[in-house]
């Protein structure tokens, strides 16, 4: 069993059922019938809140365990969506108008520049990535969330990561959250809108 097949097994849903609250505050970003690829997806809860915008989400993880828990969420929701079991780190496929990246600091440095060139690959010109994670002060906080600093962004990172696209918008901010038993408390957020630069 992986890593995070242990972490997600069990009945109860790790990150909780209701989306993260990042997401749901660009919410008027989402227009029903958009394209999107929610990658490292987990149990579902922000793929499936996703679908119940209109939008036709791929729900994407490394988790065999995590996509039947994801599977079971949409069935209760009454949502239509699909599923790939993927790494991210080496999928190859479509192009969406939205990818949301939420809480993905699962490789350090030398692994990261890759990473987001993915995500910009899966992105279709004038897309949206839509992407939320940690700052260095989270380690003080405890609260969720890799405990390797180097794995944690701050804005000067992002900003020059995703220079060559449109950032629409880009903050560091600490606040509550209460995402299950994963992500508890206090915690040191970054949230970041970019948009991929038309051909």
């Amino acid at each position: 069993m992986s890593v995070w097949d242990a972490r997600y097994a069990g009945d109860e849903y790790h990150f909780g059922t209701e989306p993260n609250a990042f997401l749901v505050s660009q919410r008027h970003l989402l227009k029903p019938g958009m394209s999107c690829l929610a990658v490292a997806d987990g149990e579902g809860r922000n793929g499936v809140w996703l679908a119940e915008q209109g939008l036709h989400v791929l729900s994407s993880d490394t988790s065999v365990v995590a996509q039947t828990k994801a599977k079971k969420l949409a069935q209760q929701r009454g949502v239509s969506m699909r599923f790939e079991l993927a790494d991210m780190m080496s999928w190859e496929g479509a192009q969406f108008a939205v990818v949301a990246a939420i809480f993905i600091q699962f490789v350090g440095p030398s692994l990261r520049a890759r990473q987001f060139e993915i995500l910009k690959q899966h992105l279709l010109p004038g897309g949206l990535l839509l992407l939320q994670g940690y700052t260095p002060r989270q380690l003080d906080y405890r609260t969720g969330g890799p405990s390797q600093v180097e794995n944690l962004y701050t804005e000067m990172m992002l900003r020059e990561a995703f220079s060559d696209m449109e950032i629409v918008h880009l903050v560091e901010h600490d606040d509550v959250i209460r995402e299950g038993a994963g992500h508890s408390g206090m915690s040191a957020l970054i949230d970041m809108v970019a948009r991929k630069k038309s051909d």
